[in-house]
C-alpha cells in the first residue's frame, strides 16, 4: 500500500470512528436514563428551598418550540414537580402557567426568581424582587395549565409543549416565608427510539471506521519500518537496540559467546612454552609471576528491549523553551489522532495475541512509530526541553537527537494479554502517576442547612518530572547551561514511564524493571570479571 492511501484510509477511520464512539456512548446512556426509575422518570434529588417572599418562580427561559405547528403525535416529554412543606401540615401550592400571566399575577408582588443551582454542597440562588402582598390566593388565578394545592406532598406533572412557561410555588393561603422540599422528575418517549438509534449508528460507524483505522496502521507501520539512516540509539558513534548496532536478544536466544578468551591474561606466551629459553625449566630463568587473580565487578543491569534515547544539545537557547509547547501544538494536534489510532491497534492487538501469540508486525511497527513521534515531541517541548531542533512529522526513525524503538517479540503469551495491561502493571502505573501525575482530589461530607452534601476539595500542581524540567529551564534561562546530572534524571524518569507504556500496550511480555537507568542512553549490556585479585572465575587463565 502507497504512503498516501494509508494516510487517507487513517484519517478517514479516525473521523468515522471517534462520531462512532461518541454515538454508541450517547446510546448507552440515554439506554440507561430510559431504565434508571421504574416509573419511567429520571429523578432529582429532594432539595430544600427557603425564601422570605411570598412566591419562589423558576428561572426566566426563552420560548420553546415556537416554530413547532400544534401538538406532535408522540410524547416529546413530561415533567413532574413534587412540592412539600417543611411545615408540618401546611399547605403549598405549585403551578406553572405561561410567562406573560405569572409576570402580570405577581407584579407588584414581593417575590423570588431562582437564578442558579449548585451541588456539592447544595445551594440556590436567587434574585429578589422587592414588592407587596399578592391580591389573591394562588389557586384562585385562572391562568395555570397544570397546579397542585393541599397538605402534605403534591405532584404536578405537564406534558411539555412549545411556548414560554414559568413554575411558580407558593404558600396555599398566599403567606411569606415559602419553605419546601422539592424534587423534579422528567420522562419522554423519544429516549429509548433516540438510546436505540444512536447504538444502530455507533455499531455501524465503528464497523466501517475500525478497518479503515486497521488497514491505514498497517500502511504506515510498513513504511516506519524501513530503514533511512537514521541516528544510532546509542548516540552519534555507538549502536543501540534495533538502530543499526547490537541489538537485544532474548536469553534464550543469545547463544554462546564469541570465540576468544573472555579475560585479559597478563602471562607472556613464552612463559607457558615448555623448554623454551627462560622459561621455568631452564636453569637460571626468570620464574613467572604468581597467577592472576580475578574478583568479579558488578554487572551492569541487564537490558530492557526497548531503547529511548536524548542527547542534550550542547547549544540550547535561554529562552527559547518558553515558547516551544506554542511551537509543538500542530505536533500536538496530530498526536492526539495517532494516540487515537494507537488505542484502536492496541486492542485489536489483543485479540491477535489472544489467538494467535503474535503481534502483528505491521501494527507493531505503527505503534512504535507513534511512541518515537511523541517521544520525540515530549523531548523537544515539554518532557525534556533537550533540543532546539523542531521534531520531524515522521514515525520513521530520523537523523534527530531523540529517539525511541522497541525490539519486535516472536512470541508473545496469550494468558499475560489479558492482565498485564492492568492487573500486572498497578505498581507501575502508580509510580508513573507519582512521576506524571498533576491533580489530586480530596473528599469529605459536609452539613449545611440541614441538607447533606459532599464538597470537593482540588490540589493540583506540576509533577515531578514537570517540576524537574522547569526548574533545569530556568537554571538555562539564567545561566546558559542544562544541568547535566538534572538532565540524567529526566532522562531516567522518562525512560522509566515508556518502559510502562511498551508493557501496557502489550508489546512485550518482560516486565519492566524497579529502577531509574539514567543518561541519555540506555545502559549497556551485563558486565565482565576484570582482574582486581581474588580467585579467579571457571574459564579464566
Amino acid at each position: 500500500m502507497k504512503k498516501p492511501a494509508a494516510i487517507i484510509m487513517l484519517i478517514l477511520g479516525i473521523l468515522i470512528t471517534l462520531p462512532g464512539l461518541a454515538a454508541l456512548a450517547g446510546g448507552a446512556v440515554a439506554s440507561a436514563v430510559g431504565t434508571i426509575q421504574g416509573d419511567g422518570y429520571l429523578t432529582s434529588g429532594t432539595s430544600r428551598f427557603s425564601v422570605s417572599s411570598f412566591a419562589l418562580t423558576s428561572p426566566r427561559a426563552d420560548a420553546i418550540g415556537d416554530d413547532v405547528p400544534g401538538r406532535l403525535p408522540f410524547d416529546v416529554g413530561t415533567l413532574r414537580l413534587r412540592v412539600e412543606s417543611v411545615t408540618p401540615d401546611k399547605p403549598v401550592f405549585v403551578g406553572i402557567a405561561p410567562q406573560a400571566d405569572v409576570e402580570q399575577y405577581l407584579s407588584g408582588v414581593h417575590h423570588s426568581e431562582l437564578l442558579n443551582i449548585r451541588q456539592r454542597p447544595f445551594r440556590a440562588e436567587y434574585r429578589d424582587v422587592p414588592g407587596g402582598n399578592p391580591a389573591s390566593p394562588p389557586a384562585d388565578q385562572r391562568i395555570w395549565t397544570a397546579s397542585a394545592s393541599g397538605t402534605g406532598q403534591q405532584e404536578l406533572t405537564w406534558n411539555i409543549t412549545p411556548g414560554a412557561w414559568e413554575v411558580v410555588v407558593m404558600n396555599a393561603d398566599a403567606s411569606p416565608v415559602v419553605d419546601v422540599q422539592a424534587q423534579a422528575g422528567f420522562r419522554s418517549d423519544l429516549i429509548r427510539p433516540a438510546a436505540t438509534g444512536l447504538l444502530v449508528g455507533g455499531i455501524i460507524a465503528l464497523l466501517i471506521g475500525v478497518p479503515l483505522i486497521i488497514f491505514g496502521a498497517a500502511g504506515l507501520g510498513r513504511h516506519a519500518a524501513r530503514p533511512d539512516g537514521g541516528r544510532p540509539m546509542g548516540g552519534p558513534d555507538t549502536g543501540g537496540p534495533g538502530m543499526g548496532g547490537p541489538v537485544y536478544r532474548e536469553p534464550s536466544m543469545n547463544g554462546p559467546a564469541a570465540a576468544g578468551p573472555p579475560y585479559p591474561s597478563t602471562t607472556p606466551a613464552s612463559w607457558n612454552q615448555p623448554g623454551a629459553p627462560g622459561t621455568a625449566g631452564t636453569p637460571g630463568a626468570v620464574p613467572p609471576p604468581p597467577p592472576q587473580q580475578y574478583s568479579p565487578v558488578a554487572a551492569a543491569p541487564t537490558p530492557y528491549p526497548s531503547s529511548l534515547f536524548g542527547e542534550l544539545d550542547p547549544g540550547l537557547s535561554r529562552w527559547m523553551w518558553l515558547v516551544k509547547w506554542f511551537l509543538a501544538i500542530p505536533h500536538f494536534i496530530l498526536l492526539f489522532f495517532l494516540w487515537f489510532a494507537f488505542a484502536i491497534t492496541t486492542i485489536v492487538a489483543g485479540f491477535a495475541i489472544l489467538f494467535t501469540g503474535r503481534y502483528p508486525r505491521a501494527l507493531f511497527d505503527f505503534n512504535v512509530g507513534v511512541l518515537r513521534w511523541n517521544w520525540r515531541v515530549a523531548f523537544y517541548a515539554y518532557a525534556a526541553v533537550g533540543t532546539d531542533l523542531y521534531p520531524p512529522f515522521t514515525l520513521k526513525r530520523a537523523n534527530y537527537p531523540a529517539d525511541f524503538d522497541v525490539e519486535y517479540p516472536q512470541r508473545l503469551s496469550r494468558g499475560l494479554v489479558l492482565v498485564k495491561w492492568w492487573l500486572l502493571s498497578i505498581p507501575h502505573l502508580l509510580l508513573v502517576a507519582a512521576f506524571a501525575g498533576t491533580t489530586g482530589t480530596i473528599w469529605r461530607s459536609q452539613a449545611e442547612d440541614n441538607v447533606l452534601g459532599a464538597t470537593y476539595e482540588r490540589a493540583s500542581g506540576p509533577s515531578l518530572l514537570g517540576l524537574l524540567v522547569l526548574i533545569a529551564a530556568v537554571i538555562l534561562l539564567f545561566t546558559g547551561r542544562y544541568q547535566r546530572p538534572l538532565f540524567d534524571f529526566i532522562l531516567g524518569i522518562n525512560r522509566w514511564i515508556y518502559r510502562v507504556l511498551v508493557y501496557t500496550a502489550l508489546m512485550r511480555d518482560e516486565y519492566p524493571p524497579f529502577r531509574l537507568d539514567q543518561g541519555a542512553a540506555e545502559p549497556e549490556g551485563p558486565g565482565e570479571v576484570v582482574p582486581t585479585g581474588g580467585v579467579p572465575p571457571a574459564g579464566a587463565p
